[in-house]
């Protein structure tokens, strides 16, 4: 048996807007908190990868093991992997799971198993691929493929969808609980593999993944006191678009830690930082240039003049995800705040 399609392949992408779009050519679905990954099922054979095509399944031997107890033996999905608890999503304990003991591992997979989250079909049990067929037609073959595959098994779900935007907006008001907002997808467009044209997401916040392409130490100390955040122009230019500070004095030790080992790389390849903010005196003046590999999701209120106009808050690392995805366009179309438009 052999799958038309074969990891890696890039995931349908999502672009940052500020309310969702109306019309019957849409879908919405929840937005999960979790890390988004598609199976590839072959005979014997699991593989799971991650958004920025990475190997996701020696982090997850639990899903694995749940895949392959699944009757059908051909298939490729996208989902979501989530860690569940007392009925809330956990990305803290999600993120616990990347640990390169494999023990550690197993371990945490026994105490918080791994749930899976699927929302798109992209072969079916045969193998053949599915992606040049509209979402509409996808989605009601993936309905079908639900209810012979997952209706024993409570930790693979399959993600509700609609096509009523009052159900939607009420997804959206569960904020905080599972949910990450809300995405919106073209019900006639095929699977849009490594671009936004698709699908459209709807954040209870704008957030953006950034690059840490410098720091600076805290003045007089050899913590870090602040990150300065990049991303990516159309030209690949890393550009310094801001920082962040946000973290309690007992975390700095800890970011230390992490961003001292990548020091000596090239920073910002495009615009570079100046001299420290005037609001933040406590920071050195030089700045240390990093390997552009670190991201971290930051939120922010105001995105003018090709950078956040105040500080942003660290909202999470994303080691799931490669710097080169970190681009401009997730700040451009994400103005307005999205949950005062919703209940206007």
């Amino acid at each position: 048996m052999t799958l038309e399609i074969k990891p890696p392949l890039l995931t349908m992408e999502a672009r940052p807007v500020a309310a969702p779009p109306t019309g019957d050519e849409w879908q919405y679905e929840p937005k999960w908190d979790g890390f988004r990954c598609l199976i590839f099922k072959d005979g014997v054979d699991v593989y799971l990868q991650s958004k920025s095509g990475q190997p996701l399944a020696r982090y997850f031997p639990d899903i694995v093991d749940r895949l392959k107890q699944l009757v059908a033996k051909q298939f490729a999905i996208d989902s979501e992997i989530v860690v569940p608890i007392a009925g809330r999503l956990s990305f803290d304990d999600l993120l616990m799971r990347v640990h390169p003991a494999a023990s550690r591992v197993q371990k945490l997979a026994n105490e918080h198993p791994a749930m899976l989250i699927v929302f798109d079909l992209l072969a079916d049990i045969r193998g053949k691929s599915l992606l040049e067929m509209p979402l509409k037609n996808r989605r009601a073959k993936l309905n079908k493929f639900a209810e012979t595959q997952f209706a024993t098994d409570s930790m693979i779900r399959l993600s509700p969808a609609t096509t009523d935007i009052t159900a939607a907006r009420k997804w959206f008001a569960t904020k905080g609980v599972n949910l990450d907002g809300i995405v919106a997808k073209r019900l006639d467009l095929p699977y849009c593999s490594g671009n936004r044209d698709g699908m459209q997401k709807i954040k209870h916040r704008q957030t953006a993944d950034c690059v840490v392409a410098g720091f600076r130490y805290l003045k007089g100390k050899d913590v870090v006191g602040s990150l300065l955040l990049g991303l990516y122009d159309t030209d690949g230019r890393l550009n310094h678009v801001g920082f962040t500070s946000s973290f309690k004095a007992n975390e700095r030790a800890g970011v230390t830690e992490i961003v001292e080992p990548l020091k000596g790389g090239a920073g910002f390849s495009g615009r570079a930082p100046g001299g420290p903010s005037r609001w933040n005196g406590g920071e050195a003046k030089e700045w240390e240039p990093l390997k552009p590999k670190l991201v971290v999701e930051v939120a922010y209120d105001h995105f003018t003049g090709d950078r956040f106009r105040h500080g942003t808050q660290l909202i999470r690392w994303r080691p799931d995800k490669k710097a080169k995805e970190c681009s401009v366009d997730q700040v451009e179309n994400g103005t307005g705040t999205v949950l005062q438009l919703l209940q206007s």
